[in-house]
């Protein structure tokens, strides 16, 4: 790409709303104020006796010098060695003990800020609908996750700290020399003022758009990079590998492009930086010598200024990368405060809580649902009507509309129009908690995650016992087989429980299950990968731990024989009524 192209996508725009984009994260961050706080004094104390050491080492060098010449002209002169050689020593041992001290401390800091920003932000995920959710790929979500909060954590240690301090220093040194020399003060504050300006709004601007595409740029480089591993087998068997490899070449050169963009910016940034101190000092040296010449001040004193300037240079230097960088920070805040903004508000309803023991009635009344770019709507005008303790079969082909039915009353997805009822009480007035504990749902892809036996089944009860879990196993048939391994319920499954088979993981979620006390259950294909011989055996025994619950199944065919849902006592054939009449007109299906 040409020049003209690079420095045209280096120049783009920024994005308004700034501060609105970083308040949360602030917000977070003065959470932990005090630690802040804490780290910044460390940087500052660090800096001032950087600042402190030359200084007084040139005093004390052009001092002693000064003596030298008087006593081999002759003369008689006093000089007190010890003070200022203490004081050199001190600020050398402060120096560098306050910069491994705030390294360190620092570093924790941020450790801690990250872990409570995943914290926070996988609770936000957890709370998003599965609309929103299917909006994404996984890799995308990983990345909110991870490198978003990652690019987050130069808020406070590369950009409101260093920045902070920097300013600190430039107006605590302009103090300092216009005690001695007002003019050289005013001029070095004016320089560095200026230079501060720049290297962080300056750069910030200018680095805005770069480094705000390099962002995204580089999620979706992850992203296809994950697509080309996990789909190596498919890619290669269509002869799609090097369209693919072509893409990805285009990502990384856009990325090239990005990058010599930021690093060309930051460079010269540093080279202003430099050039700002060498100014400053340069000035502070020329005004100091005029003083002198007038003998307004000493001459120890005319070599401490400009040496006390050079050390502006380590509180300078650290600015122009952190800041040309500054937009991979603004849109990783934005792209997880848009997640914060897709959770949906939870109200607590004045006719009260959801009932904690017994079955719950369902009601779907005038439901409309339609998936983000989805050409056709699941749902128009659905209604259904399920008593308490009653056994629904939800029958239809797959893509007919059963798991968003099922999503909607588990509250993984809000309709677009329409209630959504249980205990006839509006769904979407009931606390999360609450919800999840009154409801349990099995999916076909309910999750085994890469740990032990009894940690996954421990999910759906943390406090239960090894004998229940025994129990439990015995119930779906695997406690046999679990009492023959190595290790028993220590035993890790493997990732996604890889190293079950279909029918023993199947059996395995279907046992964690178990270990509810819901009042509505909602099971998906219950007995998928097992014969119909222990389908039916296991039908029996969950006939019994069903027995005062809610039930609904979701079947693509209601046949007793080949699968066998036990206690059912109405079933509907959604392929009838999705799309139909029945629903246009907004009949209740009672079956």
């Amino acid at each position: 790409m040409s020049r003209a192209y690079s420095r045209r996508r280096c120049m783009t725009e920024a994005t308004p709303g700034l501060f609105a984009t970083l308040r949360p994260w602030l917000v977070h961050l003065g959470r932990r104020r005090r630690r802040l706080l804490a780290g910044a004094a460390l940087m500052l104390l660090a800096l001032a006796a950087a600042l402190g050491l030359l200084a007084l080492s040139g005093w004390f060098i052009t001092a002693t010098a000064l003596a030298g010449l008087v006593l081999a002209a002759g003369g008689a002169i006093t000089l007190d060695v010890y003070v200022p050689g203490g004081g050199i020593r001190a600020f050398a041992l402060t120096r560098t003990v306050a910069r491994y001290v705030e390294r360190l401390y620092n570093h924790d800091t941020v450790l801690r800020l990250l872990a409570d920003l995943r914290g926070h932000m996988f609770a936000v995920l957890v709370d998003l609908d599965n609309a929103s959710l299917s909006r994404r790929r996984a890799s995308d979500w990983l990345n909110r996750l991870t490198a978003d909060i990652d690019t987050l954590d130069s808020l406070f240690l590369r950009l409101l700290a260093p920045a902070l301090v920097a300013l600190l220093a430039i107006l605590g040194l302009s103090a300092l020399l216009t005690v001695w020399a007002p003019s050289a003060g005013l001029a070095v504050g004016l320089v560095l003022g200026l230079a501060w300006c720049w290297l962080t709004i300056g750069q910030a601007r200018w680095g805005l758009a770069a480094s705000r595409r390099r962002v995204a740029e580089l999620e979706r480089l992850r992203g296809r990079v994950i697509e080309h591993l996990s789909g190596m087998a498919e890619l290669e068997s269509h002869g799609a590998l090097a369209e693919q490899r072509r893409r990805l070449d285009a990502i990384e050169a856009r990325l090239r492009v990005d990058q010599s963009c930021l690093g060309r910016l930051a460079a010269l940034g540093s080279a202003l930086a430099g050039m700002a101190v060498g100014l400053a000092w340069l000035l502070a040296l020329w005004l100091g010598a005029q003083l002198w010449a007038a003998e307004a001040l000493s001459g120890p004193l005319m070599v401490m200024m400009p040496l006390a300037v050079l050390a502006m240079s380590e509180a300078l230097m650290a600015l122009p990368m952190a800041f040309t960088q500054f937009g991979a920070t603004q849109a990783a805040a934005e792209r997880l405060n848009a997640l914060e903004a897709a959770r949906h508000p939870v109200s607590v309803s004045p006719a009260g809580p959801l009932p904690s023991q017994g079955a719950l009635s369902v009601s779907l009344e005038r439901v409309g649902l339609r998936y983000p770019g989805a050409l056709t709507a699941v749902l128009d005008d659905f209604s259904l009507q399920l008593a308490a303790g009653e056994r629904l079969v939800l029958c239809g082909p797959s893509g007919i509309g059963k798991s968003s039915v099922a999503a909607l009353i588990a509250g993984q997805i809000v309709p677009d129009s329409g209630r959504v009822c249980l205990g006839g009480i509006e769904i979407e007035h009931f606390e999360a908690q609450a919800l999840r504990r009154r409801l349990a749902l099995l999916t076909q892809n309910s999750e085994l995650f890469d740990d032990s036996l009894a940690a996954n089944l421990r999910l759906g009860d943390p406090e239960a016992s090894d004998e229940r879990l025994w129990d439990l196993l015995d119930e779906v048939e695997l406690g046999q087989w679990a009492g023959g391994l190595p290790h028993g319920l220590a035993t890790r499954v493997g990732e996604g429980g890889r190293r079950l088979s279909g029918g023993q993981a199947r059996r395995l979620v279907l046992a964690r299950l178990m270990l509810r006390d819901p009042g509505l259950v909602i099971l998906d294909e219950p007995f998928t990968g097992l014969d119909a011989t222990t389908a039916q055996r296991l039908a029996e025994r969950l006939d019994a731990w069903l027995a005062g619950r809610t039930v609904i199944y979701l079947s693509h065919r209601h046949d007793d024989e080949a699968m066998p849902l036990p206690g059912v006592t109405r079933t509907i054939d959604l392929t009838a009524h999705i799309g139909s009449p029945l629903c246009a007109t907004g009949q209740n299906l009672s079956g």
